[in-house]
This record gives C-alpha cells, structure tokens and sequence, in this order.
C-alpha cells in the first residue's frame, strides 16, 4: 500500500498565497490557504494507504485531522525540501501539495510500485506547467534535486527525468493549481461541495456588502 505525503505551510497571513494579494487581503489569502489545506488533508484520510505524512513549514493547526505523522520541512529551495519529504518516507510513496482542494481520493488510489504493478511512478501536471502529485516506488531524492521549480516548464523536467531515470511513468489526470483568484473561482467551480468553495463564497458575500 501507498504512503500519502502532503507538503504544506502552516496557512499564515502573508506566508501563503501571496498571490491571491489582492484581491483578497493577507487574511483572507491564509483563510483560503487553510480551507484547502483542510479539503486535501481530509481527503488523503479518506484514502487507503500505509501512512499518512505531512510535511510541514510551520505548525499544525485545527485544520489537520487524525492519523497524519507530521515532519517538519528541510530548508533550501523548493526542490530541496521535496526531496527532504521523500526521504522522510519509505517504498511507493505518492507526494501531493495543499493546492488543490478539489482533489478525490479516486484520484489518489494510484497504483504503483507494487508487486505486478505496471508502473513504477505517477506523474499528475498542473495546469500552471508544474505538477500537483508525484509518486515514487522508491523515494530517491535524487530524482527532484536540481528541477527548477515555479517555472513554466518544471513539470516537463520533472517528468523527463523520471523517464530518463528508466521509470514506467503512469499519468494523473491534469489539474488547476490555486494561485491566482482566477484560479480559485475555477477550482471552486470544480469542486462546489468543498470547505475551499465554501470559504471562497463568504469572502465574496462579505466583499458585496
């Protein structure tokens, strides 16, 4: 079975999504930040797997359910502390950030890495050119030191060199990283029923008054 591991900050204002600034305000960017956080953490509980690891800049909050082994993040660049995450974790491992609320845990029971399995990697792409999961049947940091990351072709790296690294790469389906607040609306249209969508409408019905 598969280890889950989220990679997060603690949603703090003006720590995260500082590109929602503005239209929304430090706070409610951080408002925002935790509603997502929620929806994947919740979500990554609701899917089999052999553990559940949060990587974590900062501390845990209310937000974080039961069952999770938080780790702190590594410092250094982005790639740096993937792959810190990664060594934290043993056999398949598939790693997911807080960006993408709308995630399900059919999207998550991925098989890899394991005995008669097809593949040895999953590589899910991020409408934004990076990548929202990756998953690993050995978590060799290796494979992400030295990617450039938050450029418009980290996804395409990322993924050549998992191939070039002779992995069978399985494909996610492609989704929308929260970024921008165009990039919210879309993912809460995407997922209507999430505590993000939820969140999103307040701050909207508070800004109309």
């Amino acid at each position: 079975m598969t280890t889950l591991l989220v990679i997060a900050k603690e949603p703090r204002p003006g720590r995260v999504k500082t590109r929602l600034t503005p239209p929304f305000t430090p706070e409610e960017a951080a408002s925002l930040a935790e509603a997502a956080l929620a929806d994947t953490l919740h979500t990554v509980a609701a899917t089999p797997a052999r553990r559940r690891v949060l990587a974590l800049d900062g501390d845990p909050g209310p937000w974080l359910p039961p069952g999770f082994d938080v780790v702190p993040q590594g410092g250094g660049g982005l790639d740096e502390r993937l792959a810190a995450a990664f060594a934290a974790c043993s056999g398949p491992t598939l790693l997911i950030g807080m960006d993408t609320p709308q995630v399900t845990p059919e999207l998550l029971a991925v098989e890899f890495g394991t005995p008669g399995a097809a593949y040895d990697a999953c590589f899910g792409p991020a409408a934004d050119g990076g990548f929202w999961a990756l998953g690993l049947s050995d978590p060799d940091p290796a494979l992400l030191l030295g990617v450039p990351m938050s450029a418009p072709d980290t996804g395409a790296v990322q993924r050549a060199r998992l191939v070039a690294a002779g992995l069978r790469v399985a494909g996610l389906p492609p989704l929308r990283d929260v970024d921008t607040a165009t990039d919210a609306r879309a993912v809460a249209a995407a997922a209507p029923h999430s505590r993000f969508a939820a969140r999103l409408d307040r701050l909207r019905a508070a800004t109309a008054r």
